[in-house]
């Protein structure tokens, strides 16, 4: 008779799986039995910025008539694009 799926999950947790692990075929999530749920395409973060910094990115914002995230967002993709 087949353990529990929590028995079996309790039975891993205290022995070396190692012996499983096949380097050569390497398995995906999916190959395991999970699904993740899908990432939506943004995410919120939280970021502290010096007052005088943000300030200035919501004074050029203001120019150019478009949302300070955005002006961020902007700023960060272009640095990202030169690393």
């Amino acid at each position: 008779m087949r353990p529990s799926r929590t028995q079996e999950i309790i039975d891993y947790d205290h022995k070396d799986t190692t012996a499983f692990i096949n380097k050569n075929r390497p398995l995906k999530i999916g190959d395991l039995g999970f699904e993740l749920p899908e990432e939506l395409p943004t995410k919120v973060v939280s970021l502290r910025l010096p007052t005088e910094l943000l300030n200035k990115v919501k004074a050029y914002a203001a120019q150019q008539d478009v949302g300070y995230t955005s002006v961020i967002k902007m700023i960060l993709a272009r640095a990202v694009k030169n690393f």
